[in-house]
């Protein structure tokens, strides 16, 4: 059925002119009300969707006391935390689309709390290892690194630095980076002054990461796997991510005051950018090309604001390391072959030649 269209009114332009125009029909604003909504509808449907997905792959795994999830989902005694950042990472970005909802039933202040509660479960096992951070702000040794795991439910050590590569300064990093954007979503996070005091020292303890050899996102060190750290790319570039996002950044959101603001040496930045981007393309001294590196130039850091090296990077990792299956983690790497010694930490010498 054919709608009338609504009637002819007469204005005047500026220079004098009578214009017409036709006002909008009924019908039309009524078409718009019902696309808004079949748009709205479907909107709610596809994130009602990734709820679904998030609480049956997520959510039904964080820990019931501090938040933190497990690397694989049969591990229930010992918590990841670069794999924990990440979850949080997830979490926090379905949170985001909800509040964009009216009628969100919930969901929204749950994901948020959830997010608040990994990262508070982070903050809290660290706190613990106040001693050795300010023993590593004197001297950049791995036996004072901050653990990269801990148990899942208590919280207390599940492995020492002499058996384990834990000083993995990416980590802190990612973390910094993550609790950036999630209090400037308006998530309460840091509580008291302690907690910004701790949270400024980890901003010195990933500060000298230009010159801080550490054991990387593979845990491993050097790719021939022999318990030696190194200076990796992807380390000082997340780092410089960090430190950029950091500065200024009132910890207490919209109702901080100064004394609640972080603060980064801007002559420690610019070390971490230059040493980052002298060692692009390359990971490190023994690996010529790494796919850690696809998320220190891209997301979640954004470290290279070089198109040039950045296009080269990106490049050099898809030619030599992409698969049918996907990314080798860097070329020789030994990790889960047949031929790898579970029984044993490291490698022999030449093992990997």
């Amino acid at each position: 059925m054919a709608v009338a269209a609504g009637p002819l009114l007469m204005e005047t332009s500026p220079r004098g002119q009578r214009v017409r125009h036709r006002t909008s029909s009924l019908g039309d604003v009524e078409l718009e009300k019902n696309l808004r909504l079949i748009n709205y509808e479907d909107t709610v449907r596809k994130l009602d969707r990734y709820y679904g997905i998030v609480k049956r792959q997520l959510l039904q795994y964080q820990s019931i006391t501090l938040g933190m999830f497990p690397a694989c989902s049969q591990d229930k005694t010992e918590a990841d935390l670069r794999t924990s950042v990440y979850c949080a990472a997830a979490i926090w970005s379905l949170f985001q689309a909800y509040r964009r909802i009216d009628d969100d039933r919930g969901k929204a202040y749950e994901l948020g709390q959830s997010c608040v509660k990994c990262m508070r479960g982070i903050l809290m096992c660290w706190m613990r290892q106040t001693e050795q951070v300010e023993h590593f702000k004197k001297g950049q040794q791995p036996k004072y690194a901050l653990h990269s795991k801990f148990h899942l439910i208590t919280g207390e050590e599940v492995i020492s630095n002499d058996d384990y590569g834990h000083l993995q300064l990416d980590i802190v990093s990612q973390y910094l980076l993550f609790l950036v954007q999630m209090t400037t979503s308006g998530l309460q996070i840091i509580y008291t002054m302690d907690e910004v005091t701790f949270v400024q020292n980890l901003v010195y303890y990933i500060e000298r990461a230009y010159r801080t050899p550490d054991f990387g996102m593979w845990e491993r060190g050097s790719k021939y796997n022999n318990g030696t750290p190194e200076l990796h790319a992807s380390s000082i570039g997340m780092a410089k991510a960090a430190l950029e996002a950091i500065n200024g950044c009132n910890l207490f959101g919209e109702k901080g005051a100064s004394w609640s603001v972080i603060f980064v040496d801007i002559d420690a930045h610019n070390r971490n950018r230059s040493i980052f981007e002298t060692l692009l393309p390359r990971e490190s001294s023994s690996k010529s090309v790494d796919s850690s590196l696809l998320s220190t130039i891209s997301f979640p850091a954004f470290a290279t604001h070089d198109h040039m090296l950045y296009a080269k990077t990106k490049a050099q990792i898809l030619k030599s390391l992409k698969g049918k299956w996907g990314f080798k983690r860097y070329e020789r790497d030994g990790f889960g072959t047949a031929l790898e010694d579970k029984k044993r930490n490291y490698y022999l010498p030449g093992e990997t030649k």
